[in-house]
């Protein structure tokens, strides 16, 4: 080999080290230009908090979903918007009535905003929805207002994420929009989510900007297949009852007694009524209903009905129990199962009535 051709490859050999070594300094400068922009960048957006909200629900994190929403705000706000949407489709409130209602619950806004705030949070961490644990006052009726279906009209529990659309900049403030799905209707939404940027530089999610349009679009929707579906089962609910008013003024008759305390045929004959007449035409009733056709929108009312029937029947077996082994404690049972069928039978109600509020403003505990 001589000397030039040797001089060559050395040239050569040469260049491409250079070459590899630029590509080397090249892929540092974009790892490291990574590193710098997501970390003192990108987690500094809206679009980052975004990101860390999805993976705050789907890991059931609510320490990092609490860093990136400002729940109690959001609630509130919420709460607002909601309250003004319940009011809207009760019909049953003169103008007198409304204002007085309305300004009473301005003050219990904060039970109810913070119920909301837990049901949420509760949603985040244990991945399903609970009423709020550990508090009386949003149990039954005692607020003046139902809260298992004051959070069922606020559509949380029925509204899917689809994705996250653009994101317009503002300063220190931004607009998200969210499109989502409510699954009832199948009815598409985008919402337009409020988000705040904190002093140490990290974003939250402060509130719903069209929170109340989305009710507004959704409501007429459910309360239309509400209405379908109540005239549709109307001769079933009519039927039973006039059966059910049967019953009942023979299970009155038959528990008539002049010391208090029923005779052994007595119970024998409650008992065969229970069993042989009252449960299985509950029965009969909830598989007429099961068989009706049930629009999008009125499946929780369909629900509810199955439910208050499922907890009367348990009811009038330990009822039942009762009777034939003298148990205080199958009674109690039978009268706490008893007062959730009543509890759940004016959900329904209300349903039916659009109602908000029950008809006498409540004394708080």
């Amino acid at each position: 080999m001589d000397d030039y051709t040797w001089q060559q490859r050395l040239r050569a050999r040469r260049t491409q080290e250079r070459r590899r070594l630029s590509l080397v300094f090249l892929l540092l400068a974009a790892i490291i230009g990574a590193v710098v922009w997501y970390f003192f960048f990108f987690i500094r957006t809206p679009e980052y908090a975004l990101e860390q909200i999805q993976t705050a629900i789907t890991e059931h994190d609510g320490e990092k979903f609490n860093r990136y929403v400002n729940a109690e705000l959001l609630s509130s706000r919420a709460y607002d918007d909601l309250t003004v949407d319940l009011f809207a489709y009760d019909s049953e409130l003169t103008p007198k009535t409304r204002a007085m209602f309305e300004k009473f619950y301005i003050m219990i806004k904060p039970q109810l905003a913070e119920g909301l705030e837990t049901a949420s949070l509760t949603r985040i961490t244990a991945g399903s929805w609970n009423l709020p644990e550990g508090t009386d006052i949003l149990k039954g009726r005692q607020l003046g207002i139902d809260f298992e279906r004051f959070l069922e009209r606020s559509q949380v529990r029925n509204t899917t994420l689809v994705k996250v659309g653009k994101v317009e900049h503002n300063g220190h403030s931004a607009t998200a929009d969210i499109e989502i799905l409510e699954e009832y209707t199948q009815t598409p939404f985008t919402l337009q989510l409020a988000m705040e940027q904190a002093e140490d530089g990290h974003w939250q999610v402060a509130y719903i900007k069209n929170y109340k349009a989305y009710l507004d679009k959704i409501a007429p929707l459910q309360n239309k297949d509400i209405a379908d579906y109540i005239a549709a089962t109307k001769d079933i609910v009519s039927g039973s009852n006039e059966r059910f008013e049967v019953f009942q003024a023979h299970f009155k008759r038959l528990n008539k007694s002049k010391n208090g305390h029923l005779t052994k045929q007595q119970k024998v004959t409650i008992a065969a009524l229970i069993e042989d007449d009252i449960i299985p035409s509950l029965q009969e009733r909830q598989a007429k209903l099961d068989a009706a056709a049930v629009p999008a929108g009125a499946q929780y009312l369909a629900r509810q009905r199955q439910q208050s029937t499922e907890t009367s029947i348990k009811a009038w077996q330990h009822y039942i129990k009762g009777l034939r082994e003298d148990s205080p404690a199958e009674f109690a049972t039978a009268e706490t199962l008893h007062k959730q069928e009543l509890a759940i039978d004016l959900r329904v109600q209300d349903i039916i009535r659009h109602t908000a509020i029950s008809k006498n403003i409540p004394n708080l505990p």
